[in-house]
């Protein structure tokens, strides 16, 4: 993952507003003064102040783009899309009364990537960097949203403008995830500590990247590592489900299954994600406590039909929850599937292949999974689903090689999975 850091003031008046420039250098130093006086608010704090403002000036449009931001920076730490819908009005308000907006158009870009539209965000994205070339924010939305579409060439030059431009967090956590997606993990977690030295006004923007270094982390085998990171990021931004999430994997990782279950448990609790879920399924399965795994497995197929209620047609994390554990093997195709027509990246490629092996169809499944490897992500499970599916093709020398390289980089990949690839590879020898 990667993003663009939301801080209390998202542009200045100074980037795009039509004012003559005595009135936006004024509006650009009361923002530097109001940033400075609210850098320790919290967010729902933000929130309110901008409501006020609003109240008192509806005529401002920088207010409502401020509240806006807020929003989208509330999506992020409790994934409520509901402050993305609020987001969204305020924005198209603003941009019908002045279709030349910038301060709002940028922040629609966001909305667009949040909303996994991302070739409408590539489209918004390209239109301001005619705008302002110089603006580091477009170029990383640009490259974000080709890097989900699986256009790493493009999405790598964008990144490069960002960093060449500003070199702060928003462009060192960008540029620690595609050199991780290279197979470059020592230069990703140099850079991404770099994100985190550079520091943002807003806590979560800091400890998402911790958060992101603890992954990098846990991905090496690194486990010890991966804990006190999530840990720091948990100082930071007390409560954070990500980190939460990231510290019951490192007690997975240990079979410490009490405190893997407490941890996923809370960051659940605080943000219901169905890969938690999913993790709690495989917890309370491998420390015996078969009811309560059961409650996991019936809440997943709650979700996965809520979902369909919605029209929900791709989520490859769901269909990688049920290719990993063989329930609606169907259903995880169709997802993995659909998941295609929204984004091409290696991620998909990867739950796809995974799914059409686990429906007897290895032939695509190689294929798939070619694509997934194209970069030489260094992800344990990608490795393991190649093993996985060059065995079922009869190729046991090239599985022995993948599983054994799965194992090597992440002995403890899967609190389920790992074994798998552990008796495979012991069978193949």
């Amino acid at each position: 993952m990667k993003r663009i850091a939301i801080s209390v003031l998202f542009v200045s008046s100074a980037f795009g507003q039509r004012t003559p420039g005595s009135e936006r250098l004024a509006q650009a130093y009361q923002d530097r003064i109001l940033t400075e006086s609210t850098s320790s608010m919290k967010t729902d704090e933000h929130i309110s102040m901008y409501e006020t403002l609003i109240q008192a000036q509806p005529e401002v449009p920088h207010y409502q783009n401020l509240l806006a931001g807020a929003y989208i920076q509330k999506v992020r730490e409790s994934m409520d899309y509901s402050y993305l819908d609020r987001a969204a009005g305020l924005l198209s308000a603003v941009l019908g009364a002045d279709a030349k907006n910038y301060e709002a158009a940028r922040l629609r870009t966001e909305i667009a990537l949040e909303r996994h539209e991302f070739q409408t965000a590539a489209e918004y994205s390209r239109k301001l960097t005619e705008w302002s070339a110089g603006d580091s924010w477009n170029w990383g939305t640009l490259g974000d949203a080709l890097t989900e579409m699986g256009d790493y060439r493009e999405a790598g030059e964008a990144y490069q403008k960002m960093v060449n431009l500003r070199p702060d967090l928003s462009s060192y956590n960008r540029a620690a995830y595609f050199r991780f997606l290279y197979g470059d993990t020592e230069n990703a977690v140099k850079i991404m500590k770099m994100a985190v030295s550079a520091g943002s006004p807003m806590p979560e923007n800091t400890a998402w990247c911790e958060v992101e270094l603890g992954k990098i982390y846990l991905k090496s085998g690194k486990v010890a590592e991966a804990a006190q990171t999530f840990q720091a990021a948990l100082r930071r931004f007390p409560g954070y489900h990500p980190a939460l999430a990231g510290l019951a994997q490192t007690f997975a990782a240990a079979q410490e299954w009490k405190q893997a279950i407490e941890y996923m448990k809370r960051a659940h609790a605080a943000t219901p994600l169905p890969d938690y879920v999913g993790a709690l399924y495989d917890y309370y399965s491998a420390a015996g406590e078969v009811k309560e795994a059961a409650k996991q497995k019936e809440l997943i197929q709650v979700i996965d039909q809520l979902g369909q209620a919605a029209r929900e047609k791709a989520n490859r994390n769901i269909a990688m929850i049920y290719a990993d554990h063989d329930w609606h093997l169907g259903r995880a195709l169709e997802l993995a599937k659909n998941e295609l027509e929204v984004r091409g990246d290696i991620y998909s490629y990867d739950a796809l292949a995974w799914a059409l092996y686990k429906n007897g169809k290895f032939g695509e499944a190689g294929e798939a999974m070619k694509r997934a490897m194209q970069l030489g992500t260094p992800e344990a499970s990608f490795y393991y689903h190649a093993g996985l599916i060059a065995n079922a093709l009869g190729k046991k020398e090239e599985a022995r090689t993948q599983l054994k390289k799965a194992l090597e980089l992440n002995p403890n990949f899967d609190a389920r999975q790992a074994q798998v690839a552990g008796k495979t590879l012991q069978e193949l020898s």
